[in-house]
């Protein structure tokens, strides 16, 4: 049991086949193959901008203008489209992933050169970001007879019995989990999270880092900006409005502290996975809209206190007992 808790992953694994057997033993069909992969496919947004939000808390930041990047992006490929159908959708995707790394990096340059609190800047440029959603559409919507075929139609074209929204997710999950692990720039997110003082004797910018993740977070928001609005086939204000909630509880049950330093992919993975059969399950067995966000509610209660018990650092141990060693001793 003391592995289990130490092995968080395998235990909020372990929770999801449960949960997943569970509600399939009321309705058979939910444990259906082509139930599961539409469960996975349903939840390939939130794993794609969970992995940006991931490595922002990683530095010790928090990304609220993700949904707001995502919407942004996704109503300007949507009005070009509409505009100009001929565009290529290969060059829609490129200036949508471009314009989201731009927003990332306004907010790490504030951040990182100005100075301000992340929360700050990134509930700032949110509203900025909504905003100019409104202007640009003026309040209209483009719905799906004003978008062309391809347009919707190639993040639903299938390969493997999985549509292409979800090996988008595969393939971001596998690209976020070599950076972070064998790229030198991706270990030291974790280093500038975990331990500035560290990172600044080792030559690690801290601030710079922010900045990194900060662009790496707006660029995957800018690429779900056109998987969103195709997916759904509908552009508007409010697109994604307070999907940001989701995305931060993703990787609060994941694992991954708002302390900085510590967490994974594969915990950004399944806590994605953990809210995705959570929203999917809790209407087949007919549980009413308010109280699955209670119980939503009272999940991520419940994983911020269990990241703050298994998050103490024991290098507070060992400096205490390093200054206890050092005392005279009383005769």
């Amino acid at each position: 049991m003391k592995t289990l808790l130490k092995h968080r992953e395998i235990l909020l694994g372990l929770v999801i086949i449960l949960m997943v057997l569970g509600v399939g033993s009321r309705s058979p069909e939910f444990i259906g193959v082509e139930n599961l992969l539409e469960t996975f496919n349903d939840t390939s947004i939130l794993i794609i901008l969970a992995l940006g939000q991931m490595m922002v808390l990683l530095t010790k930041g928090i990304d609220l203008s993700m949904a707001a990047n995502l919407a942004l992006t996704g109503m300007i490929v949507a009005l070009l489209n509409f505009h100009h159908p001929d565009l290529s959708i290969g060059l829609l995707v490129v200036i949508a992933t471009v314009m989201g790394l731009l927003m990332g990096a306004i907010n790490g340059l504030l951040v990182w050169k100005m100075g301000i609190p992340s929360i700050v800047v990134t509930l700032g440029t949110m509203s900025i970001y909504r905003g100019i959603i409104f202007l640009l559409s003026r309040g209209g919507w483009i719905n799906a007879h004003q978008m062309s075929a391809p347009f919707l139609g190639l993040p639903r074209s299938e390969f493997l019995h999985l549509p292409l929204l979800g090996w988008s997710a595969i393939a971001a999950l596998l690209a976020v989990g070599y950076f972070m692990r064998y790229s030198r720039t991706g270990r030291a997110l974790y280093t500038a999270g975990g331990n500035a003082t560290a990172a600044y004797y080792t030559g690690i910018n801290a601030g710079k880092m922010q900045f990194i993740s900060f662009c790496l977070s707006g660029t995957l928001a800018g690429f779900c900006g056109y998987l969103w609005i195709s997916r759904f086939a509908v552009a508007y204000v409010d697109v994604a409005n307070g999907f940001e909630l989701q995305i931060i509880a993703a990787c609060v049950i994941g694992g991954i502290s708002t302390m900085g330093g510590i967490g994974s992919v594969s915990g950004c993975l399944l806590g994605a996975l953990f809210l995705g059969v959570i929203n999917n399950a809790l209407p087949v067995i007919e549980v009413s809209p308010f109280w699955q966000m209670a119980i939503s509610g009272g999940v991520i209660v419940i994983a911020v206190i269990l990241n703050e018990r298994s998050n103490k650092r024991k290098g507070r141990l060992i400096l205490r007992n390093a200054v206890l060693a050092n005392q005279p001793r009383q005769k």
